[in-house]
């Protein structure tokens, strides 16, 4: 580890290491750097404490790369940027954001191989705009990027696959990933609605593919 001096401590709801919910890396196994939302319980860490724990855990076990998330993590940029400066790590970071920050994404870009803004469709049309910015910031530094789609039970065909195109307009490099809603009890299931908007949406973008999300307990974000 450098000397790099701690700076203003931000709030964590943890480092779990976990696997990877959704995403271009679902199922991968990951060191989850979570900041914390307003109804969980959060801890105060320094960068040198967040080095150190990042350290600690990469020396007892192997992960694939470590995963940047939680509530708002481009509101704790310079936090961020001194804990990566001094960790060096040796796997691949990635952002896990709704995107909401794309002017922030500027300096800790350059520390990341993937930027994935996920898209709930539970907000305003705003929402996706300033996640397309993003993929755009990430684009034009040369920074692998994706557009994770998480539809809920009354999302149209059509907010989705628009979504998919204000992507491609931004970024034909998007890597798109459709995580359906799932239908059933206790066996849930796919309906063909998914097959025939899939092959819709790889009419506009070349790059999309369409995969259930790992659900918790296992699955982290």
């Amino acid at each position: 580890m450098t000397g790099t001096s701690p700076v203003a401590a931000a709030a964590l709801a943890g480092v779990p290491a976990g696997v990877q919910a959704q995403g271009v890396w679902a199922g991968r196994r990951q060191l989850f750097v979570r900041f914390a939302g307003e109804a969980e319980t959060a801890t105060m860490y320094t960068s040198t404490a967040l080095v150190r724990e990042i350290e600690r855990q990469m020396g007892r076990s192997k992960f694939h790369s470590i995963s940047i998330g939680g509530r708002d993590p481009l509101a704790n940029v310079p936090f961020l940027l001194a804990a990566l400066a001094a960790v060096k790590p040796s796997i691949p970071v990635m952002l896990d954001t709704d995107g909401q920050r794309p002017s922030a994404l500027g300096e800790l870009v350059r520390e990341l191989a993937l930027v994935q803004a996920v898209i709930g469709f539970g907000g305003s049309d705003a929402a996706l705009s300033h996640a397309v910015s993003t993929l755009r910031v990430a684009a034009d530094a040369s920074c692998a990027h994706s557009l994770v789609l998480c539809p809920k039970d009354d999302t149209t065909d059509s907010q989705i696959l628009r979504a998919i195109e204000q992507a491609h307009a931004s970024s034909a490099a998007t890597q798109v990933v459709i995580h359906p809603t799932m239908t059933g009890g206790a066996a849930p299931t796919l309906d063909r609605r998914w097959a025939t908007l899939l092959e819709q949406a790889a009419a506009m973008h070349e790059d999309c593919r369409l995969t259930v999300r790992i659900p918790p307990p296992a699955g982290l974000r």
